[in-house]
């Protein structure tokens, strides 16, 4: 048990001399928009995140993220042939939708099907796959929610109300019950899958993710498979080339270098994905990286294709600027009003004691010194006087430093508003040895007539 002690300090009192005037808040100019910190989790700007909207080819990352596990855990390989059906191969001719063309007399990899997913958002590619993965396409879309929920994206829209029809899910999510679902790998709405919807969903449904959710969904692929920015950040590659079905992929995320449009183009991009609905307009999730230091971004409303990745740089761009990761308390550290512990029965009366690590945190301009920390001390190392009992060995820990942010500004993080708070270990930085018998007896007769004499005193002093 942990029992917290009234200590608090202020981090500027002893890293910081002096304020720095407060970052400007950003203007955005699209209806909805998240910016987060990809290490930690941290929201550094949000604004109308819960409403759940089509994502149309956002929904491929968890299509990825399941692809990217699969090979991982080795129940598929990069080099497995996949075979298509009839109706995959000729979704596949179809040139309205993003697709690369697949015969159902060929085979294909799962390295370049994936490869046409990751850059070109191809929907017949991601269809073959999910089946390859789970035996159905119906029975990845269950995986897809079922990770969604264990990667935090929130509650499934299909929990928040009973059987519906298109109408009715749409009140759902404009209601803000739910904040995603999937019905499909693809993205497509399943109107347009000819009735070959995966089975278990209906033919009029969408696929549905907040941008809160799909920021977490982001955050989780870029971390967890890191991997899947190698190739999300290939501007073009050509699929089947030498071969009559052979196509030029031109990646849909403009920001990156090498590009057809390269007035859009941004340096530190390096992913992520691409989507378009009447519901949710231009959307786009991105991530970057700078210094070391990388954002993810989920743009929703946006009016135009490069609207989107106009807002994404500028909102990044923000990001980088006013953002900053600093140590806030450094490793080793004495703890002010608390140097030290009192130790019973050893050889000495008293141990030093600091904390382990450093702190880092991701801090916002001007907000340097709104970050403290208290002390919570192990009750159960601790005698009825609060005293340590010797032995004790350098190193032992003692309780925790609670790092905490107490400014103005709302923190909040993708996975719950704890994440926020920091814990470093504090630990005795000596060792004191039991004391012998004799000094033990010595200091117990000691203690014994210090107590005698101070009843006698305290009588004396009632006489008068």
């Amino acid at each position: 048990m942990l029992r917290k002690i009234g200590i608090t300090m202020v981090a500027g009192t002893i890293l910081f001399t002096g304020g720095v005037p407060a970052a400007a808040e950003f203007q955005p100019s699209v209806e909805t928009l998240i910016l987060v910190d990809a290490d930690t989790g941290q929201i550094l700007f949000e604004q109308n995140v819960e409403n759940p909207l089509p994502p149309a080819s956002m929904t491929k990352m968890m299509s990825e993220y399941l692809i990217l596990e699969a090979v991982n855990n080795g129940d598929i390989a990069w080099d497995d042939e996949i075979e298509v059906n009839e109706f995959l191969a000729g979704l596949s001719h179809n040139q309205s939708l993003s697709n690369v063309m697949m015969r159902i007399e060929d085979q294909y990899t799962v390295e370049e099907l994936y490869e046409s997913v990751a850059i070109y958002s191809a929907n017949a590619s991601t269809m073959a796959l999910a089946a390859h993965i789970a035996g159905s396409e119906g029975e990845f879309v269950e995986l897809m929610n079922e990770r969604g929920e264990e990667l935090g994206m929130g509650e499934l829209l299909r929990e928040a109300g009973a059987e519906y029809g298109m109408e009715e899910l749409v009140e759902i999510s404009e209601a803000g019950h739910g904040d995603f679902q999937f019905v499909n790998s693809t993205g497509l709405p399943n109107r347009l899958l000819e009735g070959n919807q995966p089975e278990g969903t209906g033919p009029e449904e969408d696929n549905y993710m907040s941008a809160k959710a799909t920021a977490t969904l982001a955050y989780h692929l870029v971390n967890d498979y890191p991997e899947v920015l190698d190739t999300a950040s290939i501007p073009a590659k050509t699929f089947r080339e030498g071969t009559s079905d052979e196509i030029h992929m031109q990646n849909w995320n403009w920001m990156l270098e090498g590009t057809q449009y390269s007035d859009l183009d941004y340096e530190y991009a390096d992913g992520l994905k691409t989507g378009f609905t009447e519901a949710a307009g231009y959307t786009f999730t991105g991530t970057a990286e700078r210094d070391g230091q990388r954002l993810i971004s989920v743009v929703m409303g946006a009016d135009s294709e490069p609207h989107r990745f106009q807002e994404t740089e500028s909102v990044m761009e923000w990001g980088f600027e006013n953002f900053e990761e600093v140590e806030i308390f450094p490793e080793n550290m004495t703890l002010s009003s608390q140097e030290t512990l009192p130790v019973a029965k050893g050889e000495e009366e008293e141990v030093s004691i600091a904390s382990t690590d450093g702190v880092t945190q991701l801090v916002m301009d001007g907000e340097e010194e709104d970050y403290t920390y208290s002390i919570e001390l192990d009750e159960e190392l601790l005698t009825e006087d609060g005293k340590l009992e010797a032995p004790v060995e350098e190193g032992t820990v003692v309780g925790q430093m609670v790092v905490e942010y107490e400014g103005d500004r709302e923190v909040s993080y993708l996975e719950g508003e704890e994440a926020g708070n920091s814990r470093v270990d504090i630990v005795t930085t000596g060792s004191v040895e039991r004391a012998g018998w004799i000094s033990l007896t010595m200091n117990n007769v000691g203690s014994f007539f210090s107590g005698v004499w101070s009843n006698v005193s305290n009588t004396v002093k009632g006489w008068f």
